[in-house]
């Protein structure tokens, strides 16, 4: 993972007082879901694509609304385009999600570069089964 860009440290430090707030249990948890799934992708595991249909379902049910659902995947977006210095929506950037979604990348991350078969297999299923992911 690259070294946060000043652009994000700057929007953390700005934003920090006034939008920082912890996630709740259900919002951290579709968290490490999401992420997980895109790890999996991002890691190139073989037979899985995006289910994003499946992923706003998932999220209704567990934040309560599909607004809600697209309002933390908006929020990882721009997580994960602050992390690439690339431009973003600072209305939708969180940076509670930043910090949560960076620790879940790099435990699955190294999860899936250390044992790259088995690890595949357990997120890559679990994702499917979350519906987040469908098999191809």
């Amino acid at each position: 993972m690259k070294a946060m860009p000043a652009v994000a440290l700057l929007a953390m430090i700005v934003s920090a007082p006034t939008r920082a707030a912890p996630l709740s249990d259900a919002e951290a948890t579709f968290l490490d879901q999401l992420v997980t799934a895109s790890v999996v992708l991002e890691q190139r595991c073989v037979g899985y694509e995006v289910d994003g249909a499946g992923a706003v379902q998932l999220g209704a049910r567990m934040l309560g609304s599909p607004n809600a659902a697209m309002a933390m995947i908006d929020a990882y977006s721009a997580a994960i385009k602050a992390r690439d210095g690339e431009s973003y929506d600072p209305g939708k950037f969180r940076p509670e999600v930043l910090e949560t979604a960076s620790k879940t990348f790099k435990r699955v991350r190294t999860d899936l570069i250390r044992s790259p078969n088995s690890a595949c297999a357990a997120y890559g299923e679990a994702s499917v089964d979350r519906g987040l992911l469908r098999r191809y």
